[in-house]
């Protein structure tokens, strides 16, 4: 089996980080979503992994390299517009050949992976099987509509008044009878090929589409406040490591991952959190569910419930919680307000 990741898209939702960096690469727990994702493929005893990229190819080919360091093989394939699910699999179709393949959005995170939903998969081979989930709100989602038997009866596309809380996941997995279905489906109103037609198709065609239900944490990473939230989920799930260096001035508790060249002076650090290569935290407090990323400084600040992304640096502020810190920002407290914000932030400040 191969698997097929998708790694275009603008990111809107999260500008302005996603001005300068592809919202795959966003960091949690201290590594990048998409990394999360291509974790969870190989545990699924999945190695040969094509990867849809769009105008940031660059970034994400620097970051991800030809899979080696993961113990894969990674082919990237570029989507010149963002056309759809259904036309990544059209212009995947040299890479995937006539083989099996699970289809998975990079930036949605899985924290309890899919590996027996693959096995399932396997031993069974229905034409198609997607992941679902149920959700309080269906009407931003694909949505499935099944039986008893766990077969899919029908799929709608965000409908308006949804049949059903059974929300799509952005994991699939199909036989090859899926580039059948691609190839007789028309773009959506909104100009895309999409993948729940695609299925819907092979539905009314008499194929096996069955449905597996997802029963752990599930999110799509596309705003700030998923992002945080993967976070912490993601954090729970930590051993404590400890290849820096810690001075006897300082406190850690809870499970804390202190990676190779970080240093801790004369600070507390409460766990699950993490501290990334070559960062120093000093005179400083970092609460539960913080993720400092690579060469950062953290001095005088308490900050909590937050990720600090690669070569940033905070001094000087009394209680920093619940934030998004952009790569090499600096965040210092003064007397006075002084922003130099870039656009489609949000800032929020005491008054």
């Amino acid at each position: 089996m191969k698997a097929l990741v998708l790694s275009g898209g603008m990111g809107t939702r999260l500008r302005p980080f996603t001005y300068s960096t592809p919202k795959q690469l966003i960091p949690v727990a201290g590594k990048a979503v998409l990394e999360h994702v291509i974790d969870n493929i190989l545990a699924a005893g999945i190695t040969d992994i094509g990867v849809i990229v769009g105008d940031r190819s660059e970034k994400i080919r620097e970051v991800m390299g030809d899979g080696s360091r993961f113990g894969a093989r990674i082919t990237y394939i570029h989507q010149a517009q963002p056309l759809g699910l259904a036309h990544c699999v059209l212009i995947a179709r040299e890479f995937l050949g006539a083989d099996d393949f699970l289809m998975h959005l990079g930036d949605n995170v899985l924290s309890e992976g899919i590996t027996e939903i693959a096995r399932a998969f396997t031993a069974q081979r229905p034409d198609a099987q997607i992941v679902v989930q149920k959700v309080a709100d269906p009407r931003a989602f694909g949505v499935a509509e099944i039986d008893e038997s766990a077969t899919v009866t029908r799929l709608a596309e965000k409908p308006a008044v949804p049949r059903s809380d059974l929300a799509l996941t952005g994991v699939y997995f199909f036989t090859p009878a899926i580039h059948r279905a691609v190839d007789r489906i028309r773009p959506s109103a909104r100009g895309e090929l999409e993948i729940t037609d695609a299925i819907q198709w092979l539905v009314e065609d008499g194929a096996c589409v069955k449905a597996s239900e997802y029963s752990g944490f599930w999110a799509d990473t596309g705003n700030v406040d998923a992002v945080l939230e993967s976070n912490r989920r993601l954090l729970d799930e930590v051993r404590p490591q400890r290849h820096g260096e810690v001075d006897d001035a300082s406190v850690l508790t809870g499970p804390v991952v202190l990676s190779p060249g970080a240093r801790v002076v004369r600070s507390c650090i409460e766990g699950p959190a993490y501290i990334g290569p070559g960062s120093v935290v000093e005179d400083s407090h970092l609460g539960r569910y913080t993720a400092i990323g690579a060469g950062c400084a953290v001095r005088r600040t308490l900050i909590e419930d937050s990720i600090v992304q690669d070569g940033s640096s905070l001094s000087d502020l009394r209680r920093l919680s619940g934030s998004l810190i952009g790569r090499t920002a600096s965040v210092a407290a003064t007397r006075r307000h002084r922003l130099i914000v870039g656009d489609d932030s949000r800032v929020e400040v005491a008054s």
